[in-house]
């Protein structure tokens, strides 16, 4: 089995994660493939002491390799697909961060769950995508311009609303006047979309969700949309520039510039481990059903 690995160091109770997951994939003899600035750090921290082949694009993942391994936060893994784009490898996510909704493996399960990894007893969810067109061209969203949780345009060096004209398939929905507007995947329905009151969307879910931030016309609510809608945003306001993120990438794009966002032609593979659900996570991380009546 060949296996590529990423993630992010922090703090020193990453360490011990770090080191039984290098422990147990050496004594079972895993070829293992490090990301160039991941593996710096922990030559640094000395972690690891072995010599390791690495990779540093996503042009050095191919065919060849079983699954990459996310060690850190669901933001790690939204990293991680930056590096498995379009190839199929499936990203298998080890949560060494607080919240976790993607991050499947669990600090206290990192070996019995390892194991089920080794043993390819696991299934695949294929995760939607959202790409990114802006006319006109923005050379900074040009090659990394998609994005697995979201798609956001929020204000930028101001206090006051942007006005964002909104179409769906070329027909017009609505112009909403707010902080900005969260496109979000069934994958983003738990983050920022979630946290604007939007609804939770179950990974298989064939709908993408448009959640306006703060809008100040009172009536405007999330919808729900269906993933093959092509959206079509014009965003006017006082100042001359506003922000567009794509996950945790932020660029700066000119007022009345036109953006199309779409679902990508291709998905991401999240390794879904029998023992944990969507559902169980759900119920383990948003405490849904803590009331001592049940």
């Amino acid at each position: 089995m060949k296996i590529a690995i990423f993630g992010q160091y922090y703090q020193n109770d990453t360490r011990p994660i770090i080191r039984d997951i290098f422990v147990f994939f050496n004594a079972n003899n895993v070829e293992l493939v490090i990301e160039e600035k991941f593996l710096k750090i922990l030559y640094d921290e000395e972690i690891v002491k072995k010599e390791y082949k690495t990779f540093s694009t996503h042009l050095d993942l191919d065919a060849s390799f079983d699954i990459l391994v996310s060690i850190g936060g669901d933001g790690t893994i939204l990293r991680a697909a930056t590096y498995v784009r379009n190839s199929g490898i499936p990203i298998l996510g080890v949560n060494a961060g607080r919240l976790g909704f993607l991050a499947k493996v669990q600090k206290e399960n990192i070996e019995t769950f390892l194991q089920i990894v080794l043993e390819k007893k696991y299934t695949l969810s294929k995760r939607t995508l959202l790409s990114l067109d802006c006319s006109p061209k923005n050379s900074e969203i040009k090659d990394l311009n998609f994005a697995m949780n979201e798609i956001t345009v929020s204000r930028k060096d101001t206090t006051s609303m942007i006005t964002i004209e909104t179409y769906l398939n070329n027909e017009y929905l609505n112009s909403y006047w707010a902080d900005g507007l969260i496109i979000s995947t069934p994958t983003g329905s738990t983050g920022y979309s979630l946290s604007c009151g939007g609804p939770v969307l179950t990974p298989d879910v064939k709908s993408l969700v448009i959640t306006p931030i703060a809008p100040h016309n009172l009536n405007a609510r999330p919808l729900v949309i269906p993933d093959d809608t092509t959206i079509k945003l014009k965003i006017s306001g006082r100042e001359e520039n506003y922000l567009v993120s794509l996950d945790s990438r932020i660029t700066s794009v000119s007022n009345n510039s036109i953006l199309t966002i779409k679902k990508t032609p291709f998905k991401i593979n999240m390794v879904e481990i029998p023992e944990e659900t969507f559902l169980k996570t759900l119920r383990n991380k948003l405490l849904w059903g803590e009331d001592k009546r049940n």
